[in-house]
């Protein structure tokens, strides 16, 4: 898998500066060619964004078989690096996790996200060694990030820090490549996380988060849009439909649109090649 390779070897190295890897999260092709059109060197998704999208709830509910589809998709009209976000992996035994992280990468994607969410740290560092043993059976790379979840749920109030490092050094054993903080916002914090454990760090984006100079003084490699441009665009669809069916129109249809043939012709450069 030639171009699996190159694709996981860029990742990977663009994990290790010198700037910071910004992601815009994504969640379906078209928003990928959208993304991808702004000229990054990556492409990750939201799961929040995909589940939406395919009209599930977030929080491991979507079936893996349409995850899979959907990431197919996307990487269609990937041409860089793509990571998914599995949530838990859809599973809380490190097996099906497994069978269930490969299915994304068998679709395309290059790299995962992998949560602890508010469980046991031990049964994600069980994951990442099922994936990454199911992975090297397959004859394959994959960038498998952890994402800690003690900042984002408040899960030990007055020693966040603390306990993610003793979380990370765990994943990394465990044969994660990528920490994924997310929540954090305090500079201390970020400089703890930084030079406490092995692993490069991610970080989301987030109102009291310090600007993109201040991440790469401190020595962060990636952050992580999340969510928050598919709640973007979620905002913003719904203030014009709103203001549609109030006026039949409105500035909020019209105001800030991207012209309908700039965005078909972004897709239709993609379009699959006609038979016969």
């Amino acid at each position: 898998r030639p171009l699996h390779r190159l694709k996981v070897m860029n990742f990977r190295q663009l994990h290790q500066g010198p700037g910071v890897l910004k992601i815009a999260n994504v969640w379906d092709a078209g928003s990928a060619v959208l993304v991808q059109a702004l000229g990054v060197p990556a492409l990750a998704t939201t799961s929040a964004g995909l589940a939406w999208a395919l009209g599930h709830a977030d929080g491991n509910q979507l079936p893996i078989e349409e995850h899979a589809a959907a990431i197919r998709r996307i990487a269609r009209v990937a041409r860089v690096p793509l990571s998914a976000d599995s949530e838990a992996g859809y599973s809380d035994d490190p097996a099906t996790a497994a069978d269930n992280v490969m299915r994304l990468a068998e679709a395309g994607a290059v790299g995962i996200n992998l949560e602890d969410g508010a469980g046991d740290p031990a049964l994600l560092c069980r994951k990442i060694a099922a994936i990454r043993a199911a992975a090297v059976r397959a004859g394959i790379d994959l960038f498998i990030n952890a994402r800690c979840d003690v900042y984002l749920k408040n899960l030990a109030p007055g020693r966040a820090a603390d306990e993610v490092l003793l979380r990370a050094r765990d994943y990394a054993a465990a044969g994660a490549d990528g920490l994924f903080a997310a929540g954090v916002t305090a500079v201390a914090d970020i400089a703890a996380l930084v030079a406490g454990q092995p692993l490069p760090l991610n970080v989301m984006a987030r109102p009291a988060l310090p600007g993109l100079d201040e991440l790469q003084r401190l020595g962060v490699r990636r952050i992580s849009a999340g969510s928050a441009i598919a709640e973007a665009a979620w905002g913003r669809a719904q203030r014009a439909a709103a203001g549609f069916l109030e006026e039949g129109g409105g500035a909020e249809l019209f105001d800030g649109a991207t012209p309908y043939p700039q965005i078909n012709g972004a897709l239709g450069a993609f379009a699959p090649a006609r038979q016969g």
